[in-house]
C-alpha cells in the first residue's frame, strides 16, 4: 500500500519563477488528496507526474490566498477534463467556514458550471486561534442564498473532549483536524492509518491441529474459531502484535498550536509538514505575523518526538546559492538551524515537485 507526498508549491505569499504558492498532494491507494491550493496550483499540478483529475478530497489550512485562491480555476479546469457522471462521488472539500460560500459565488460570478459534484465541509473556528481583532464571524455569510444541489456539507465544531475536530474515519485511517494560532483562524491535519493485524502464528496453529483453510481467513479477520474437540481459539492467542499504522501531520501557518490536541495528535508523526517562512534572527517579525521560524518549527518536532521534519512555506527571499540574487538569503541557513534543535537530526527542506516515499511499517523483532 504505497503512500507518498509531492509537494507543489512551498512558497509564502505568492508564486515565484522558483516556487510556487502553497499546495501539497498526498497519494494513498490511488487517490489524491490537496493540502492547499495557491494561485497557480493547477499549472504545477501540469508540470508534475502527477494528475489534477484523480482528487477525491481537498483539505484548506487557511482562508489566507496563497493558501486558496488556485481553488476556483482549478476546480474549472478538473471540469474541462471531466465528462458529465451523475454517479460519480462528489469532490470532498474541508476547510474554515466561509469557504463554502466563497467557491459557489466564485462559479456563480464566473459563469462556471461544473461538470461533477462537489461538498464542501467546513470547520467553525474558535476565537483563540487568532489575535481578537483579526477575528471576522462568518457563519451569516450566505444563509440567505440557495446554494447549488450537492453542494451542502457538514459544518463540524471542535469537540471539546478531544480538542479536535473528526473529519472522516473508515476501517483503515482516521482524519483529523485541530486548532493553530495565525493572523486568522488556521488548521493542522493528522492522516492516521489504522494498525494493521498481525501476522498469524502458523506454528503454532499446526501444534493446535489447525490446518491452512478457511479457519486461518477467520482468525485472520477477528474472530474466534471452535475446532472439532471443542477447543476455542481466539485471535489473541494466534495473531503477532498490530502492525502500528503511518502519521502525517500537515500544519498550516502558524505562530503556534491552540491546545493540548496538536502535541497529542502530532506525536511519533512519521512526517511532520510545518512552515518555517522566516529564519531564527527575524522570529520576532515571524511571530507578529503568525508564522513560524526552523527553530519554532523544530521545538515542536522534537516535543512530538517525529521521526521526519520537513520544512515548507518559505519567504521568496530564501534561495539556493544558484538562484540569490544580492538582497537574497541562502535557504540552507534555515536547514542549519532547523538541525541545531534537533541536536543533528536530518531536516528536509521542501523544494517545489518534491515526492517523499512514506513505507509501511513493520513490525520490530
Amino acid at each position: 500500500m504505497s503512500m507518498d507526498i509531492t509537494f507543489l508549491g512551498t512558497g509564502s505569499a505568492y508564486p515565484s519563477p522558483t516556487r510556487g504558492a502553497s499546495a501539497l498532494v498526498l497519494r494513498r491507494e490511488g487517490e489524491c488528496w490537496l493540502f492547499d491550493c495557491g494561485e497557480g496550483t493547477q499549472t504545477q499540478f501540469m508540470k508534475s507526474h502527477l494528475r489534477a483529475g484523480r482528487i477525491t478530497k481537498i483539505f484548506i489550512t487557511h482562508l489566507h490566498g496563497d493558501h486558496f485562491f488556485g481553488l476556483p480555476g482549478l476546480l474549472c479546469t478538473i471540469s474541462l477534463q471531466s465528462s458529465p457522471d451523475s454517479d460519480k462521488p462528489p469532490l470532498d472539500i474541508y476547510g474554515p467556514l466561509g469557504l463554502r460560500d466563497f467557491i459557489w459565488r466564485s462559479m456563480e460570478l464566473s459563469h462556471s458550471q461544473l461538470l461533477f459534484p462537489y461538498t464542501v465541509h467546513e470547520l467553525v473556528p474558535t476565537r483563540d486561534q487568532c489575535p481578537a481583532e483579526e477575528f471576522k464571524e462568518f457563519s451569516y455569510v450566505g444563509r440567505d442564498e440557495i446554494p447549488p444541489e450537492g453542494a451542502q456539507g457538514r459544518i463540524l465544531h471542535l469537540d471539546p473532549v478531544e480538542d479536535s475536530y473528526l473529519l472522516l474515519e473508515d476501517e483503515q485511517l482516521v482524519l483529523k483536524a485541530f486548532c493553530l494560532f495565525h493572523r486568522i483562524p488556521s488548521f493542522g491535519f493528522v492522516v492516521q492509518e489504522k494498525p494493521r493485524t498481525g501476522k498469524l502464528n502458523v506454528q503454532k496453529l499446526k501444534d493446535l491441529g489447525v490446518q491452512p483453510g478457511p479457519l486461518y481467513g477467520k482468525l485472520k479477520s477477528g474472530s474466534a474459531v471452535v475446532l472439532e474437540n471443542g477447543l476455542t481459539i481466539s485471535p489473541s492467542d494466534v495473531l503477532e502484535d498490530p502492525i502500528p499504522g503511518r502519521k502525517i501531520c500537515i500544519l498550516g501557518d502558524c505562530s503556534g498550536v491552540v491546545g493540548d490536541a496538536a502535541m497529542k495528535l502530532c506525536y511519533e508523526a512519521d512526517v511532520l509538514i510545518h512552515e518555517a517562512t522566516l529564519d531564527d534572527t527575524q522570529e520576532e517579525k515571524a511571530r507578529e505575523r503568525g508564522h513560524s521560524t526552523p527553530k519554532m518549527a523544530s521545538e515542536f518536532a522534537k516535543w512530538c518526538k517525529v521521526k521526519k521534519l520537513v520544512l515548507t512555506h518559505f519567504s521568496q527571499r530564501y534561495k539556493p546559492a544558484a538562484q540569490r540574487g544580492e538582497e537574497d538569503a541562502d535557504i540552507t541557513e534555515l536547514k542549519r538551524q532547523a538541525e541545531a534543535v534537533l541536536d543533528g537530526q536530518e531536516v528536509t527542506l521542501a523544494e517545489d515537485f518534491m515526492t517523499i516515499e512514506i513505507p509501511m511499517k513493520k513490525l520490530k523483532l
